[in-house]
């Protein structure tokens, strides 16, 4: 069972990871394209899944996250320094395509109003 203060402290971390998205100049990040969906800590706080997506789609995502790999280390000790927790979480990152699901439910459905419209 969840916590209130492990929902607190992944509420802190997706912030501060979006923050240090923002500041990073790593030129596989498009900046504006990607975003951080959820961020889920363990039980204990040792280790932090972040779920990535992009609006270019799936293989954007893959990118990103390959970069922000490389860059775990930098973005755990900048969460220790903006942060006051007492182990600062293993990070994972992992690419998502919600954003691209959502879209295409969006246009299914505007599909079918259409239809629906033109047969009234």
């Amino acid at each position: 069972m969840k916590s209130f203060k492990s929902d607190r402290n992944s509420e802190d971390i997706m912030r501060e990871i979006t923050a240090i998205l923002r500041e990073m100049k790593d030129p596989r990040l498009h900046h504006s394209l990607i975003s951080v969906l959820r961020v889920e800590v363990s039980g204990d706080g040792s280790y932090c899944k972040v779920y990535i997506t992009s609006m270019d789609g799936m293989q954007s995502a893959n990118e990103a996250v390959k970069a922000l790999r490389n860059a775990a280390g930098y973005i755990r000790h900048e969460l220790g320094s903006r942060l006051t927790l007492r182990h600062v979480p293993a990070l994972t990152f992992v690419a998502s395509d919600s954003i691209e699901y959502s879209a295409n439910i969006n246009r299914i459905l505007k599909d079918i109003k259409d239809d629906e419209d033109d047969n009234a």
